[in-house]
C-alpha cells in the first residue's frame, strides 16, 4: 500500500498499482515494481508502514481503525488504543427499561465468560459423545462398562468443571486471555493455564 503525499499531506491513498496521473504526467503501473523507493519517492509516492503495536487480538479486544499519518518522509498506519471486550454480561438498566429497549435487570448483551463457559460445555459434551453408546450399551444389554471409560468420563466433568471455575473467577479479560494463552517449556511443550479436556482414543 502507498500514498500520495502533497505539501506533506496524503491525498490519496494506493491500495494496488495502478496508472495514475501526478501533476501533468500520465506514469503507469510499472512504476511499483520497477522503480527505486527514492523514485517514487520523488514523485510523492511512499510506501505505507504498518505499525500494529497497539493492535491486540481480536478475541478479546475491539480494535480501532487505523489512522494514517505522515512524518519525516514516512507514512505510517497506526492503531489507537484497543477496548477491552466486555467479560461478564451486560444487563439493561431502568433507563433502558424506560425506553422500552428491555427489562431492567436481564441479560442484554452476553459477556465473553458466558459464551467461553458455552464453548466448554459444548466441548465436553462432544467428547462424552464420543463413549455415550457404552452408557446405552449397558443400559440396552446391562454390558459393564469398562472402568477406563468410566474414568475418562469422569475426568472430563471434572476438568469442565474446573475450566468454567477458571473462567468465572477470571477478574477481567486480560486475565481470561492470559488463560486461553499457550506458552512453551524448555522441553518444547506448549501449554495454557487453562489446561485441556482430557481426550480418549477408541
Amino acid at each position: 500500500m502507498w500514498g500520495l503525499v502533497q505539501d506533506n499531506e496524503i491525498i490519496k491513498y494506493i491500495t494496488y498499482p495502478k496508472s495514475m496521473v501526478i501533476g501533468d504526467v500520465q506514469y503507469p503501473s510499472k512504476i511499483f515494481q520497477l522503480w527505486s523507493t527514492s523514485e517514487l519517492e520523488a514523485i510523492g509516492i511512499y510506501e505505507v508502514v504498518f505499525n500494529d503495536t497497539n493492535k491486540k487480538d481480536e478475541q478479546w479486544y475491539i480494535n480501532t481503525n487505523q489512522s494514517f499519518a505522515f512524518s519525516d518522509d514516512v507514512i505510517t498506519a497506526s492503531y489507537g488504543t484497543a477496548t477491552a471486550k466486555a467479560h461478564a454480561d451486560t444487563l439493561w438498566t431502568a433507563q433502558d427499561e424506560t425506553d422500552g429497549k428491555g427489562t431492567e435487570g436481564e441479560v442484554a448483551t452476553r459477556g465473553l465468560k458466558y459464551n467461553l463457559i458455552q464453548t466448554v460445555k459444548q466441548q465436553a459434551a462432544g467428547i462424552l459423545a464420543n463413549t455415550d453408546w457404552y452408557i446405552t450399551r449397558n443400559a440396552e444389554k446391562s454390558t459393564a462398562i469398562p472402568s477406563a471409560i468410566t474414568t475418562h468420563r469422569d475426568l472430563v466433568r471434572s476438568r469442565q468443571a474446573t475450566m468454567e471455575t477458571q473462567i468465572t473467577n477470571a477478574s477481567n479479560t486480560p486475565a481470561l486471555e492470559t488463560l486461553y494463552t499457550y506458552t512453551t517449556d524448555s522441553d518444547g511443550v506448549q501449554s495454557r493455564p487453562l489446561a485441556e479436556l482430557p481426550t480418549l482414543e477408541i
